[in-house]
């Protein structure tokens, strides 16, 4: 409606009022038309009432009383027809304003039930269209939920098909006697056991992240010392794969915070993971530490095959993997749980884990903050 105010506030005072106004204009018109007519009437019935010979005056006193007669009935008409006014015209606005309400109460139950691609109409008030843009970003998010739902499952599938068609492989092969019993066989089979056992793990891991219930037992220890410690038990690994570990001086630095001893060396070993991953032959893995405010961090800096702008929060959704650049292919091997993993956990401390890089081909830097104890 053309002038009509954009705020919920304001629209719901005009409305009341012009559901005043209405009901007064009513009753003054409908009063004003019955006074006259009621006290026309009693007037003129004094008048016939004189006899011959007796001076056609009303008293005053006979005005008073038609004046008196006229009102009540006057009063009562126009309250009567003032509400109804009021009552048709409140309804006519209310409807005006609360419409936008039904709609976002319609849009909530198709959502209830399933539907999140609805989407409710903005309104021009600006509360209302911000509770629009609210439900409608709420059905956003729900539809993105149930999709990345759906492909969870797909693909938990997937990594678990693999180790159990392996291993139920060399079972059938060793009762058909088609394989021979060798420490090889039976290693192999213990490898992709192990294998469904680490997905389970991290799986239970996220979802107990998730849900607030992970289990964290909180004691003061010192940041830099973790990360070192991780650092030199992954270092073998980096040797064999010819990637040097650079472990930076400032990691000597004293970092105390609150958190789990466990879980801080899992987020750091998972980093480090990632880097060596996609790091190539020759490359270089730094381990920083330091602090800022009133928090704590650790860098792992890689010299490998970088992050496009657009991946750089695509990498921790769980398995997801980036593209294969050539610069490495040892991540291929991973199950695309790790920094998902990594940043549930730096959550769970209050903190937080993010990537940084200039693009392909340049590296990346992933940054762990843990609010200082």
């Amino acid at each position: 409606m053309k002038g009509w105010p954009h705020h919920l506030s304001t629209r719901l005072f005009v409305s009341y009022l012009v559901v005043i106004l209405v009901g007064a204009t009513t009753m003054f018109a409908v009063g004003t038309v019955v006074t006259r007519s009621v006290y026309q009437n009693r007037v003129g019935r004094f008048g016939l009432g004189r006899g011959p010979g007796r001076q056609n005056q009303i008293s005053e006193a006979e005005l008073q009383t038609a004046l008196n007669e006229s009102l009540v009935p006057a009063l009562l008409a126009g309250a009567a027809a003032a509400v109804f006014a009021a009552v048709i015209v409140a309804w006519f606005v209310g409807r005006r304003v609360l419409r936008p309400l039904d709609e976002v109460r319609a849009a909530t139950r198709r959502m209830a039930a399933g539907d999140y691609a609805v989407q409710v109409p903005v309104p021009i008030e600006a509360e209302l269209a911000s509770l629009a843009h609210d439900v409608n970003e709420l059905g956003d998010h729900l539809a993105t939920t149930e999709r990345r739902r759906t492909q969870l499952l797909g693909e938990v599938t997937h990594e678990l098909r693999t180790p159990i068609t392996v291993i139920r492989g060399q079972m059938e092969g060793l009762l058909d006697g088609v394989i021979e019993p060798t420490d090889e066989v039976y290693v192999a089979v213990a490898d992709e056991a192990s294998r469904v056992q680490r997905l389970v793990d991290d799986l239970t891991t996220l979802s107990r992240a998730d849900e607030g219930a992970l289990q964290i037992d909180m004691i003061e220890l010192d940041l830099a010392r973790v990360a070192t410690d991780a650092a030199e038990r992954l270092r073998p690994q980096f040797e064999h794969e010819d990637v040097a570990l650079v472990a930076d001086p400032t990691t000597d630095a004293v970092l105390l915070v609150r958190g789990d001893r466990h879980r801080l060396t899992q987020i750091v070993t998972n980093l480090l993971g990632n880097a060596l991953a996609h790091t190539p032959s020759g490359g270089t893995v730094t381990l920083k530490a330091g602090r800022d405010g009133a928090m704590q961090w650790i860098e792992v800096i890689d010299t490998g095959s970088g992050i496009a702008p657009a991946e750089r929060e695509r990498i921790f959704e769980r398995f997801y993997r980036g593209p294969d650049v050539g610069a490495s292919t040892r991540h291929r091997a991973g199950r695309g749980l790790g920094l998902t993993i990594a940043r549930s956990l730096a959550r769970a401390h209050g903190g937080d884990v993010v990537a940084l890089s200039d693009g392909m081909g340049t590296g990346a830097t992933f940054r762990v903050t843990i609010p200082a104890a």
